[in-house]
């Protein structure tokens, strides 16, 4: 039970986080610094490369499975994939249509 409720409470957490990289992406998005400022790219590897770690965390203490991690991460970069993608598709049509 106790393993249980400090498992809902990491997760919470940890979504948290995701939501966080999330709202950094969404912000840049509408500045398109994401296209044009690789410091910002340089950002979002390293609050990803923390988030892996947090999660690699939670997997050793026995919190979260290895499938449970891996979905985790695997979700959240799928998202950031989709956010980069319509962003550069979004550039490539400005840039064909001047």
């Amino acid at each position: 039970m106790i393993l249980e409720i400090v498992k809902a409470e990491a997760l919470e957490e940890l979504n948290k986080e995701a939501a966080k990289i999330r709202q950094l992406i969404t912000n840049q998005k509408n500045y398109q610094c994401i296209t044009q400022c690789k410091a910002f790219e340089e950002v979002v590897d390293t609050q990803m490369y923390g988030f892996s770690k947090q999660i690699d965390y939670a997997k050793r203490i026995g919190i979260l499975t290895r499938e449970e991690g891996s979905k985790i991460i695997s979700d959240l970069e799928q998202e950031l994939n989709q956010v980069y993608g319509s962003v550069f598709d979004e550039q490539k049509k400005k840039e064909t249509s001047k």
